[in-house]
């Protein structure tokens, strides 16, 4: 397990690795949580959040990267997977931030992927007589 000043320097790294031009109007920045994020609509203790991507009038756009529920998820794992999904989070939240800056919608986005994601995660979960 790494700790929360390592995970704040992998992630800082990362953000570094990334181009200038991703970071236009993220006013908020990103923020590293502590906290442990579990998904508020799974169906058992097993469905994390990573990251976050929001926007609003108080904080601005934003990004959080949740140490706890990276914990939770890779906590045995070495320090180079969790960079791995460090960036990959990174990245994924960024994609979110692009899309809304640039006035996208629903159809072909990250918002229509994570909720692909969420719909096979329920099916994932289903009752098996539903199946029969």
């Amino acid at each position: 397990m790494i700790s929360l000043d390592e995970f704040e320097q992998i992630a800082k790294e990362e953000l570094d690795l990334l181009p200038e031009y991703v970071l236009q109007d993220l006013d908020g920045g990103v923020l590293i949580d502590p906290a442990v994020y579990l998904h508020p609509k799974r169906l058992a203790d097993d469905l994390y959040i990573l990251g976050t991507y929001s926007f609003g009038s108080v904080f601005g756009k934003q990004i959080v990267l949740y140490y706890g529920s990276f914990m939770a998820v890779l906590g045995q794992a070495d320090e180079e997977r969790i960079r791995m999904q460090v960036r990959e989070t990174l990245r994924h939240e960024f994609l979110h931030h692009l899309e809304f800056n640039a006035g996208l919608g629903w159809k072909g986005t990250l918002v229509e992927e994570d909720h692909e994601r969420m719909l096979k995660y329920y099916l994932r979960h289903r009752a098996p007589e539903a199946d029969g």
